[in-house]
């Protein structure tokens, strides 16, 4: 029997930051991604009012449902593999050690997946190290693969075509091949991503192929930053803000934003882009509008499955 054929039983654990079950976990939270350091008061105030008003965040309720659906079209496939997926946080509960003590033990492979399909080793080696740490203190052999890059894949950039089409048939005819388009995803300091200019490449790539499949002429659509930080140092141009005053001076009336990189509802959704975003239009004259989340769109379950068979397979 070959090594291979021996590998009966796989956990996947599907990984991402995040969040505070209620408004009283939110100075916890924070201490957890600063790394241990007690927010200042007034972040911790502000992160309270935002998650307020966007009654919580449902950021691990829909990652706990991605897993239980790509467990589902994982077996489905009859792969010759039981597969278990689940979920786990790097800065709340679940924890991603405390996922792979509980669930993985009695695996013969891991593969990690990190819910972010343009892959940067700097920005994510957080999760690389506290998933490999996790595996190692489970003191067993184990087969551990993580998934890398992944943004160019088919299922995933065909999910998110599927989305833009969605929402622009919900305008009038008269206006929906005229509506513009914009992409966006999170801002980060400039410092960080000259060190990673692929990062930002690969984004960019992402939204043009998207952009492509939903049959957006060049001159309909852009890419933009969101949720950019208040601190001095420089961020990532251009802003969605930015925009708008050019939409308006061109005497645009309508704006559609479609993230490439957020694969769920969560603060920088429902906040940043279904509030923010929506007052910053408003403010000229726009009409906004966003596009749905992937969640568990059956197409991006699909493609979760082919970049988990895809890991499996690399050497």
């Amino acid at each position: 029997m070959t090594a291979k054929n021996k590998l009966k039983k796989v956990t996947v654990i599907l990984m991402t930051y995040g969040s505070p079950k209620n408004r009283k976990e939110v100075p916890q939270y924070l201490k957890n991604v600063y790394g241990g350091r007690n927010a200042p008061e007034e972040t911790i105030k502000e992160f309270r009012r935002r998650y307020k008003l966007i009654g919580g965040s449902p950021l691990i309720k829909i990652t706990k449902q991605q897993a239980k659906a790509l467990q589902k079209e994982l077996n489905k496939q009859k792969l010759g593999t039981h597969f278990s997926v689940t979920a786990g946080m790097r800065f709340s509960d679940p924890f991603i050690e405390d996922v792979i003590k509980n669930k993985a033990k009695n695996a013969d492979k891991i593969v990690g997946i990190i819910m972010s399909p343009q892959y940067s080793p700097i920005i994510m080696k957080g999760y690389l190290k506290e998933l490999k740490e996790a595996v190692d203190n489970l003191n067993q052999k184990k087969i551990l693969k993580i998934a890398t890059d992944w943004h160019l894949q088919p299922y995933f950039l065909q999910a998110l075509a599927e989305r833009v089409k969605e929402k622009l048939q919900t305008y009038p005819q008269k206006i929906r091949n005229t509506v513009p388009v914009l992409f966006s995803a999170h801002s980060m300091p400039k410092r960080v991503i000259d060190k990673e200019p692929n990062y930002i490449s690969d984004l960019k790539e992402t939204a043009a192929e998207t952009a492509a499949l939903a049959d957006l002429k060049p001159n309909r659509w852009m890419f933009c930053y969101q949720s950019a930080g208040h601190t001095p140092e420089e961020w990532l141009k251009p802003d969605f803000a930015d925009i708008m005053p050019e939409l308006q001076a061109k005497g645009e009336k309508n704006v559609l934003i479609a993230p490439v990189q957020f694969l769920s509802d969560h603060l920088e959704i429902l906040y940043d882009v279904g509030i923010g975003a929506r007052e910053q239009a408003e403010e000229h004259g726009i009409i906004f509008n966003r596009t749905e989340s992937l969640n568990t769109s059956p197409l991006f379950i699909k493609a979760l499955a082919e970049v988990v068979k895809k890991t499996m397979a690399e050497n």
